[in-house]
């Protein structure tokens, strides 16, 4: 049988990343409206400019007191924001936001083969299976077969964002432990704004015109984006990068929810395609109860 806590018995940081989750779901709409008025390296810009002076200001006396690991995982996990959230953007100018949400959801299943890949550290036997699960529903959601995938270049992009996005997961989860969440999270967003505006004169990125569509919807991911980075950031110091991807698992499907609303009909084969994903991501994160036992007392 699989341990799945009760929602009332969850600790505050495991709640706040529920909230924050949601939150994040909704703002795959946000994102796919405004960069039809305005480039994905804008706009991914100049949203973690505001989240990081939002985030700075928070901080306050604090940034003060950086230390030189704090700077390079601030760095390192700006980096990773920014490969995953610029090309997530670019994505979304094609690709609509249910799908976007679906596509990113495989960074999840992609966790434990990065950690293979950089740390040596086999996956599980769930983790395959959940691997497994999530390949199937790429498949269907890409309308491909036999192993081949049929692919946009927006759902390419969005897929070479998951790895960043993965990455960012990984980093965090790293770090955490050792460094002050507050001054790592102003450091990381406006790292993000950093490497977005060294970038535009080298893509030819220009100003568009004003509008107050994609500048509300700048303030606002600014925000939103300021108060998911504080939240992870906090709520991974004591929740294992396994546990919180098993959360960020919900993302998907609140998307899709608010995509739902606004019109977006997504073809059956991706709706399967995506349940699949949310399968994939859930099995590869959840142990059986037998191996919880064995872990509690081999700890013991």
């Amino acid at each position: 049988m699989m341990h799945i806590p009760r929602l009332r018995n969850l600790p505050l940081p495991e709640l706040s990343l529920i909230g924050v989750t949601m939150i994040w779901g909704v703002t795959f709409l946000i994102v796919h409206i405004a960069v039809e008025y305005t480039g994905a390296l804008l706009l991914v810009g100049l949203r973690f400019l505001i989240a990081g002076i939002l985030a700075a200001i928070l901080a306050g006396r604090h940034l003060r007191q950086v230390t030189r690991l704090e700077l390079l995982a601030g760095l390192s996990i700006g980096a990773s924001l920014f490969i995953g959230y610029g090309l997530q953007s670019y994505g979304l100018q094609t690709v609509e936001s249910s799908m976007s949400a679906f596509l990113t959801a495989l960074y999840v299943p992609l966790v434990p083969l990065l950690q293979w890949a950089l740390f040596r550290k086999a996956p599980a036997l769930f983790s395959w299976i959940g691997i497994g699960l999530a390949f199937a529903g790429l498949l269907l959601i890409s309308g491909g077969s036999a192993g081949h995938l049929r692919m946009s270049t927006g759902e390419i992009a969005t897929l070479g964002g998951t790895i960043g996005i993965a990455l960012e997961i990984m980093l965090i989860g790293y770090f955490a432990p050792h460094v002050d969440s507050r001054r790592v999270t102003a450091i990381q967003l406006l790292a993000v704004a950093l490497f977005c505006f060294l970038s535009m004169p080298i893509a030819g990125v220009e100003w568009p015109e004003f509008s107050w569509i994609w500048v509300g919807a700048v303030i606002g991911l600014g925000a939103a984006s300021a108060m998911i980075q504080l939240v992870m950031n906090w709520a991974q110091k004591t929740v294992s990068p396994t546990r919180a991807t098993v959360i960020y698992a919900g993302e998907p499907v609140w998307a899709g929810i608010v995509g739902r609303i606004a019109g977006e009909r997504l073809g059956p084969f991706a709706l399967i395609g995506g349940a699949l994903i949310v399968m994939g991501v859930l099995i590869s994160e959840l142990r059986p109860t037998w191996k919880s036992r064995t872990d509690r007392r081999a700890a013991t």
